[in-house]
């Protein structure tokens, strides 16, 4: 039988192996944080969890198997220590963790964020000691607790939109003798109880900066959140608030997603078929295939979001050899169909939704090609443009 000795010997080597391992990969060049990560248990945050499956059902659905102490300690605790996001949540439901059932398809709504990730977002925020620090997405906690390790309580206020997430993140942390600043909130309109801030960080994503983040952090203070939008093209993005009251910064270098903020979550659009029947006969060749933005690269990913700027209310999904694009604000639609080696075209509606991503993706080729550094985006005046020297501005949409 295993006694709390037992786990907690065997969670103390497992976190010094993910230590020693964050460090060699270079996540771990600052000492604080490396002794913040040494010290806090993050399987204290996940009580339980889901994981993949390694097939997926006879819909094509992904099977999610429930992970906890109970159903295999060893699995549970070499999980919750991997650098790995942990899915806690699908659908807004919260799991009954001591009946956890399998799950067969589904939407993550809450997770617990890979390590690595955790500590890079409080890195690239550039948070040290004395900085009153914002955090919006509370999740399980684990990140919250790296921050009160590193800066001490009373400078961390974290909200979370979800009660239920929340009062298990709480739990943990108050247990562990953690006392930050925690409220259920809407991540769109930061908290003002407790700004201004020093420092605020996103654990999930946005369609555009929130006005009221920049209202709540000092001049000189900085900003880093997702973007993303309903295109799930994705871009981080650390900005610098001004005396005035603006914001300018450039977008980050590679890879990272985050969960979209539930106020900005794409809308439900029907049945794609529906759509495509009211597409006239007419057609064209596509001067720039859809793969480009579609591919599993990074320059794909990093298109997805110069895209998603160009047309910010559309949607894409794939149904058999055919892409769809749908745009539930205006009406308008494209479908993309391979014929003969090329791709055709169709559309109607106010916006030629192709056509403008065609655009973005010509004017990014004449620009040779420019990584995510090379943008900048202005937040002043109401507006908010991603800026390249040697392309059209692209704007955001509005908050």
């Amino acid at each position: 039988m295993t006694t709390p000795a037992d786990l907690d010997t065997d969670a103390a080597r497992l976190r010094k192996a993910m230590t020693k391992a964050l460090a060699e990969d270079g996540v771990l060049a600052d000492p604080a944080w490396r002794q913040a990560v040494e010290k806090v248990p993050r399987h204290a945050f996940v009580p339980g969890f889901y994981l993949p499956g390694e097939e997926r059902d006879g819909q094509g659905l992904t099977v999610w198997e429930p992970v906890t102490a109970e159903l295999d300690r060893d699995r549970w605790l070499a999980a919750a220590y991997a650098d790995t996001t942990l899915i806690t949540q699908f659908d807004g439901e919260e799991p009954d963790w001591k009946a956890p059932a399998v799950r067969h398809g589904g939407a993550p709504t809450s997770s617990g964020t890979l390590p690595s990730l955790v500590v890079r977002m409080w890195a690239d925020a550039d948070v040290c000691e004395g900085h009153r620090v914002l955090e919006i997405g509370t999740g399980t906690g684990y990140s919250t607790a790296l921050a009160c390790e590193r800066l001490g309580s009373s400078d961390v206020t974290s909200i979370e939109v979800d009660g239920r997430r929340l009062e298990q993140a709480a739990d943990a942390l108050y247990s562990l003798g953690y006392t930050p600043a925690l409220a259920v909130a809407d991540g769109l309109y930061g908290y003002w109880p407790e700004a201004p801030f020093d420092r605020i960080v996103a654990a999930c994503s946005f369609r555009a900066v929130p006005p009221a983040l920049l209202a709540q952090t000092r001049p000189g203070g900085k900003i880093l959140l997702t973007l993303s939008g309903w295109l799930y093209g994705y871009a981080r993005v650390l900005l610098t608030v001004t005396d005035d009251g603006a914001a300018e910064g450039h977008l980050l270098p590679g890879t990272v997603s985050f969960m979209s903020a539930r106020t900005h979550a794409a809308p439900a659009f029907g049945n794609p078929a529906h759509w495509a029947a009211g597409l006239p006969e007419t057609r064209r060749p596509a001067r720039h295939d859809p793969e480009r933005i579609t591919a599993a690269t990074k320059e794909a990913f990093h298109l997805r979001f110069l895209a998603q700027c160009a047309v910010p209310d559309a949607q894409m999904v794939t149904l058999g050899e055919s892409v769809h694009l749908v745009d539930v604000v205006t009406g308008s639609a494209a479908t993309l169909t391979p014929t003969e080696g090329t791709w055709q075209v169709r559309e109607s509606g106010p916006v030629n939704l192709w056509e403008r991503i065609e655009q973005v993706l010509t004017a990014y080729d004449a620009a040779g090609r420019p990584g995510p550094e090379a943008f900048a985006l202005h937040v002043h005046d109401g507006g908010q443009r991603l800026r390249h020297p040697r392309m059209p501005d692209l704007p955001l949409p509005r908050p």
